[in-house]
């Protein structure tokens, strides 16, 4: 039986979904991974065939189906087979406690579940921090892990907010995700822009002030980010 026959027998014996935007890892044992690439590096090899590109002489296609591979597991797919980021809680009591709005730019690379094409954009994520709070490199690392699957950008404001509450155990969490779609962009409709905006609004940021200084910060975030 095939590695991936065995983490998909795994799965199913658990009842666990293995959907594109499903994080597997728990499956994992150690060296699956690679098998998995190995696995996949015949499949693609396949596809080339199937494309009628000649990987066996044409330089460019050597070796293509092995970085296809490797790029699906180790970067565009990676948040589906890796664990979830550490993100080590600090307190957040006494008389230095913070109870003001934070709010964090994260630059986001994921994937489109249906052409798999790439979609690039950034996050923003807002909090108001509760008993706890996380190191800020953390939040981004949630949301990139978050993206880097096969997914849709409902369905990764939905993920990066879910993630933020159970890291933080802060209830009042705001997610605001502006992106581009290579499927919009590079096939289909061939738009000249495909920018989409979702946004997730948990807690106090259902109020219409928090969420208006929510909006302000993205606002000013925008105008000084880098170009």
């Amino acid at each position: 039986m095939s590695m991936t026959n065995i983490i998909r027998q795994r799965l199913e014996d658990a009842g666990h979904r293995y959907w594109a935007g499903d994080n597997i890892s728990e499956f994992l044992q150690n060296g699956d991974k690679e098998k998995l690439i190995d696995y996949a590096t015949v499949a693609f090899e396949s596809v080339l065939d199937a494309l009628l590109i000649d990987r066996h002489n044409d330089p460019n296609s050597m070796g293509t189906a092995r970085r296809l591979a490797k790029m699906y597991f180790n970067e565009t797919m990676a948040g589906r087979y890796d664990t979830p980021p550490s993100a080590t809680a600090f307190p957040n009591t006494g008389d230095s406690a913070y109870h003001g709005m934070l709010v964090v730019r994260s630059e986001l690379k994921s994937m489109c579940s249906h052409h798999h094409q790439p979609v690039t954009g950034v996050a923003y994520i807002g909090i108001i921090p509760g008993e706890k709070v996380i190191g800020l490199s953390k939040y981004t690392r949630i949301a990139q892990w978050c993206a880097r699957r096969g997914t849709l950008q409902e369905e990764l404001a939905n993920d990066i907010t879910r993630e933020i509450v159970k890291a933080t155990g802060s209830d009042d969490v705001a997610v605001y995700i502006q992106a581009t779609h290579g499927c919009c962009e590079n096939r289909g409709i061939m738009a000249h822009s495909s920018l989409t905006q979702t946004t997730v609004l948990k807690g106090e940021f259902n109020n219409s002030d928090v969420k208006k200084e929510f909006f302000d910060n993205i606002k000013l975030q925008q105008e000084f980010a880098p170009r």
